[in-house]
């Protein structure tokens, strides 16, 4: 059980991660990124995209609008509105 725990830690994402598109980047160490699903619609099972804005905590200040990022939920709230940390830059805006 304290391994499970030690790696998790060490990896540094214990909850789901999701990749997402950074919308505004104007805060000090906060982002804020459009994930996108798809969902099927229950009578005419055709596919509707479906966005949620996430607050993401960005500790560098590393991310900027456009950018493609990973992020991970933390383990307790980092303040009122954020849930997420970056985890990485996937892609970077052109």
């Amino acid at each position: 059980m304290a391994e499970q725990t030690q790696e998790a830690t060490d990896q540094g994402a214990k909850g789901k991660t999701r990749i997402g598109l950074v919308v505004s980047d104007r805060m000090d160490k906060t982002l804020v990124v459009r994930v996108q699903r798809m969902k099927q619609h229950p009578v005419y099972k055709k596919y509707i995209r479906r966005d949620k804005k996430l607050y993401v905590h960005d500790e560098n200040n590393d991310a900027h609008a456009g950018d493609t990022v990973e992020v991970a939920e933390v383990t307790r709230p980092l303040s009122k509105t954020k849930r997420y940390r970056l985890v990485r830059v996937v892609e970077r805006a052109k």
